[in-house]
């Protein structure tokens, strides 16, 4: 192959249709589209062909796998040993010459996705077509700059998962921090059994309410520009509740929309939680470090302080996100949705001072703080990613005049770590 022209990309590799019934293979693995992750070229699980029924298209190890469905989820892996997939993966082989790891970081350029997206039918059930991707161009690259490319990008792809897995482990560490902070407290003393479950000895259980005045907003009317035109007050909605920590707003209104709208002004030190939404932002919790008001699918906790940390109440509240999901989906009295009522009578395990509730608040920040690390260096690297599957696959740069030093094994060490 030379380098300077173009290839379609039917040029690069062969559709293989070969179906297998999986009752043939019962212990052949396979792979659905759950099995592969959006952007990623390796799986992140499989199953047994056993568990599967009707036919499904055989692959061999350095196949590309294919997601035909919805292309812009970007689901494409390289096979790592042969076995049987779903009829919505197409099945690519690369032919003599083509590096199969190159052909899988081909199929996940921008460019290659949006091609994908111009060829799909069907309004539903949006498909592209092998047809259609046949004739994808990209720039042809000789076999020692496929190696070169297909070495950096899995190197960086590889780096990605192992940031991803410490995200995952430092998750599931702050998950079992938290379960034994809130039933074992940090003094090791007795546990008894409460409505709640197992708690320390000398802590309490007492009701949400009892630790401050509970309440929700509203949102002003959007066609009043006395409402908004100008406004200087902090107004919040529930997506940011993923801060956490709120320091700032996106949004404001006036001091016409506070008084006319009957705005709560809800003091720094508060808890804020999301109460309505079908997704993953229901039950979620942040505090408030400004003054501010809020919307009607927000909840506040104005905590009296003298007897509850912010800290501690988010924290437990974050223990009890599972459940105060399933009470929204079934158990409340607005489905889809918590009230204000229950969040008042919500059992609560107080300790009996302010300064172990500190403690463990310091305990919860510092697991947070390694998670935010992680989570931001990740952003980072997948913002360089994309960034070079882009301009290497569409031949804006090469590899050869990139400077790799800052990227070396021993920043997955530190992701380790």
């Amino acid at each position: 192959m030379t380098t300077g022209d173009s290839a379609a990309f039917g040029q690069l590799c062969d559709l293989v249709s070969v179906q297998r019934n999986p009752n043939d293979i019962p212990e052949a693995t396979y792979l659905g589209l759950e099995h592969l992750a959006p952007g990623r070229m390796r799986t992140i699980g499989s199953g047994r062909a056993a568990d599967v029924q009707s036919h499904k298209f055989a692959f061999q190890r350095n196949d590309v796998l294919y997601g035909k469905l919805r292309p812009y989820l970007d689901k494409a892996v390289l096979a790592d040993g042969d076995g049987v997939c779903t009829t919505e993966l197409l099945v690519f082989r690369a032919k003599p010459g083509v590096d199969p790891r190159y052909l899988a970081c081909a199929v996940h350029a921008p460019a290659f996705i949006e091609h994908a997206m111009s060829g799909v039918t069907g309004a539903h059930h949006p498909r592209t077509s092998w047809s259609h991707l046949a004739q994808f161009e990209l720039p042809r690259h000789d076999d020692r700059e496929q190696a070169a490319i297909a070495r950096l990008l899995w190197d960086v792809n590889d780096l990605l998962i192992t940031y991803e897995s410490a995200i995952e482990s430092a998750e599931e560490l702050k998950r079992a921090a938290m379960t034994q902070l809130f039933t074992r407290g940090l003094r090791g003393e007795a546990q008894k059994e409460t409505e709640i479950g197992l708690m320390p000895q000398n802590w309490e259980v007492v009701s949400l309410g009892s630790l401050g005045k509970i309440g929700n907003g509203s949102t002003p009317k959007r066609t009043v520009p006395a409402y908004w035109v100008g406004g200087k007050f902090p107004w919040l909605t529930s997506a940011k509740v993923y801060d956490r920590e709120i320091e700032q707003a996106d949004q404001f209104v006036t001091e016409t929309a506070l008084e006319e709208c009957h705005l709560p002004r809800v003091k720094p030190g508060a808890v804020l939680m999301a109460i309505t939404g079908q997704g993953k932002t229901l039950g979620h919790c942040a505090v408030l470090n400004i003054e501010a008001t809020i919307s009607q699918h927000v909840a506040y906790v104005q905590t009296d302080i003298e007897r509850a940390v912010p800290g501690f109440v988010r924290g437990y509240l974050e223990t009890q996100y599972d459940n105060l999901r399933q009470v929204a989906s079934g158990g409340g009295s607005t489905k889809g949705a918590l009230t204000c009522v229950f969040l008042k009578d919500l059992p609560f395990p107080l300790p009996p001072t302010l300064d172990e509730q500190r403690e463990i608040v310091a305990i919860l920040d510092a697991l947070d703080r390694k998670i935010a690390l992680h989570r931001q260096k990740r952003a980072v690297l997948e913002e360089l990613f994309q960034a070079l599957l882009r301009k290497l696959m569409n031949g804006e740069i090469r590899v050869a005049d990139l400077d790799l030093s800052t990227l070396t094994e021993s920043q997955a060490t530190e992701v380790a770590a």
